[in-house]
This record gives C-alpha cells, sequence and structure tokens, in this order.
C-alpha cells in the first residue's frame, strides 16, 4: 500500500514581484503530432504560419508546414473566464527531510499565460466539426452542472411537471 500514495505538489498561478509573466497569446500551438524533444530550438526560423485569406464556418484559415507537411488551422480564443498557462517545475533551494517521506512532492510556477491559440489539422481545414474545437462546448456543460440550483428553480420545474 506504501506505493500506492500516488503524488503531491501545488502549482502557484500567482504573479511574482521578481519576475513578470510573459503572455504567449497568438503564439501557442497545438499540433497534429508528438514532438520527442524538450529544449531550445530556433522554431520561428522554420515554422512560419500564413493566413490564406478564406474563411470556414467563421473561422480564419491559416497555413504553414512542419517537416514537409501542409497544415491548415485557425487561432482562437479561450472562453471567457478560462486562462492557459505554461506551468514549470519550482526549484527549491533545500529539500526538507520531511518530504522523503511525504512521497514524491512536486512543486509548479507560472511562466506564461495566453488567451488565444491556434490548433492545427494535417488534411483537413479548420470547421466547428473539429474533436478539438468541440471539446470547447464542455465548459459550457461544467458550469451548468456545478451552478448552484434556487428554490425558484425547483418550484418551477415542480409547477411545469404538475401540469402534464
Amino acid at each position: 500500500m506504501e506505493g500506492d500514495r500516488g503524488t503531491t505538489g501545488s502549482i502557484n498561478l500567482s504573479q511574482t514581484v521578481k519576475e513578470e509573466t510573459i503572455n504567449l497569446s497568438g503564439q501557442i500551438h497545438h499540433l497534429p503530432c508528438c514532438i520527442k524533444f524538450n529544449g531550445p530550438c530556433s522554431v520561428s526560423q522554420y515554422f512560419k504560419p500564413k493566413l490564406k485569406g478564406m474563411e470556414i464556418d467563421g473561422l480564419a484559415v491559416e497555413e504553414a508546414h512542419f517537416r514537409g507537411r501542409k497544415l491548415q488551422g485557425t487561432t482562437i480564443s479561450l472562453p471567457n473566464g478560462y486562462s492557459g498557462y505554461v506551468l514549470a517545475k519550482k526549484i527549491s533551494g533545500k529539500r526538507k527531510s520531511c518530504d522523503a517521506s511525504e512521497g514524491n512532492s512536486d512543486n509548479w510556477e507560472t511562466k506564461a499565460n495566453f488567451d488565444k491559440l491556434t490548433y492545427w489539422n494535417h488534411d483537413s481545414p479548420p470547421s466547428k466539426d473539429d474533436p478539438f474545437l468541440r471539446s470547447f462546448h464542455w465548459f459550457a456543460v461544467a458550469e451548468a452542472l456545478h451552478k448552484p440550483v434556487k428554490a425558484e428553480d425547483l418550484a418551477a420545474v415542480d409547477a411545469s411537471l404538475g401540469k402534464n
């Protein structure tokens, strides 16, 4: 049972005074591939998205190429009330002796934020039917599920059920 404890951690989304959070809106890309590299790269030298000058389903289509493959995408805003964050593991100076007994502890801090992102498709232009874009509908569903129910709402439902 000792190994089933999992990992504990924290995420600090507040801005620190010494470091200002960078706004990466319009620079975040969701690519239809997996890149197995984590390090610096001169992406802007090779990845150059351009507007195509057309709209599909009210979405402005952009075009780019990645490793010889044509990508088509669009830039979308996150829903109102939501923000995106780029997190980095917080490196603490000294490790407390009690940390080892608590299992693996991970602490994260905000390095950048964004409110827009560009998602890309390989073989099709972006549309309102794309699974990535449709997943944003769950924000409204989650909000409705967690909205408090008022006594007036229950009374209205009872009244409408009584009429049937």
